[in-house]
């Protein structure tokens, strides 16, 4: 690379091509990891042996769909180590690329390496962490260059080293986030990330964890949606794209569509498509027993739908339930909302020892309540207590969104 059109390019590829993979390994298989394994989904498909595998914890080396994530993640930090090991020497070589645009195209590719990093650690824990660009192997150099090639797994706490220094980078650094584009790495979307990064037990900081999220809130392009539905809506023209709670998303239109759906439901658009085989993350019993026992109509409705079918693997054909979060083909992949973000610094301030209704953990469960059209809950006289009403909160408001067997865990 030698120019900032090298960099631009690359740095556009990011979203146009890298992003959009996504599709397979970081939303259809995250789905069987987080929901599948815990309790909100059951596979779907018990036919399929690699989800059947995967939903029973009974993983071996010879399942296609983990080689095949494993791939997909590493190509990711690899794609963004592309912008990260050369922008600077581009910066120098090349006078037409501004300081902004080094900085910003720069922090985006942490962004993209730190989520990737941290998606491949809560699967797996230690990972091979790769910050360099190999130089060309010979017969020379194979013994000084092989483990740039083939790297060891790196220790679980010196990965989150990593991810939090590319995201403290990118907290200052990256675009100022915008209330009508969602689809870019913000700062929003770092201190988003950095609050997960901080909550998990490698290097775990509850203060860290409220000072993030107190970040994220006070940017005026985040609020909570009205009504929860508007997240995934849709219509006979078109979807709802950016809304105001979106951090971050993946976009589609139905020229240029995903083709996710078709592994969870029905495409609005085209109902009949691919609709002849059992689709994948299926509701369970369980999670539609604990919206029923809530009342919680609202966001129920939104998360699950009921269609006849040809199958009958869990329900009766006639009456089947189904994942309802991605009706389209044009709807987006969320992978970061301000309603995570109220929940998670709910936690944190439960793990202060704040439940306080008016500026603490239960104030900010309640605004997820409120939307959700819930009577608000009490503050606990207990962290245990208020800790179990996070948990509860996080399942109704997060399902089918890649979190529930993380956060059992």
């Amino acid at each position: 690379y030698t120019s900032r059109e090298d960099m631009k390019g690359l740095r556009d590829a990011i979203y146009n091509s890298y992003v959009k993979n996504i599709q397979e390994a970081g939303y259809q298989d995250w789905l069987v990891y987080s929901e599948c394994r815990a309790d909100n989904a059951y596979c779907g498909s018990p036919s399929t042996g690699e989800i059947a595998a995967i939903e029973g914890n009974n993983v071996d080396g010879e399942n296609k769909n983990v080689t095949r994530d494993w791939t997909y993640f590493l190509n990711q930090v690899s794609n963004a180590n592309q912008i990260i090991c050369n922008i600077d020497r581009i910066k120098e070589a090349d006078a037409s690329m501004t300081q902004t645009e080094h900085d910003e195209w720069k922090a985006e590719a942490m962004c993209w390496r730190a989520y990737n990093l941290y998606c491949m650690s809560q699967l797996w824990g230690d990972i091979p962490v790769v910050t360099t660009i190999p130089p060309a192997i010979t017969a020379e150099n194979i013994e000084e260059v092989y483990d740039e090639y083939f790297p060891s797994r790196t220790p679980l706490e010196e990965v989150y080293d990593q991810m939090i220094e590319d995201l403290t980078y990118a907290c200052e650094h990256a675009p100022e986030p915008s209330s009508s584009d969602k689809t870019v790495f913000s700062k929003g979307f770092a201190y988003g990330l950095l609050a997960r990064v901080y909550a998990e037990k490698p290097r775990r900081n509850w203060d860290e964890v409220a000072r993030c999220c107190e970040a994220v809130e006070a940017f005026p392009a985040y609020s909570l949606c009205e009504n929860y539905g508007d997240l995934w809506a849709y219509n006979d023209d078109d979807v709802v794209r950016n809304t105001s709670e979106s951090i971050f998303e993946v976009p589609w239109t139905r020229e240029s569509g995903n083709w996710v759906w078709m592994m969870f439901h029905r495409n609005y658009y085209n109902p009949n498509d691919s609709y002849t085989w059992a689709k994948w993350i299926t509701p369970s019993r369980d999670i539609i027993e604990a919206y029923e026992a809530e009342g919680d109509t609202e966001r129920m409705n939104a998360s699950i739908i009921w269609d006849q079918c040809s199958w009958s693997n869990y329900y009766p054909a006639d009456n089947y339930a189904f994942m309802h979060k991605c009706p389209t083909n044009a709807t987006s992949t969320i992978l970061m909302r301000l309603g995570e973000t109220y929940l998670l610094h709910a936690e944190a301030l439960a793990m202060q020892g704040n439940f306080s209704a008016e500026n603490g953990a239960t104030y900010y469960v309640n605004r997820i309540r409120e939307r959700a059209k819930l009577s608000p809950i009490a503050a606990p006289s207990s962290q245990e207590e208020m800790i179990d009403a996070v948990l509860h909160e996080r399942r109704l408001e997060l399902s089918f969104e890649g979190f529930r067997f993380f956060d059992l865990v």
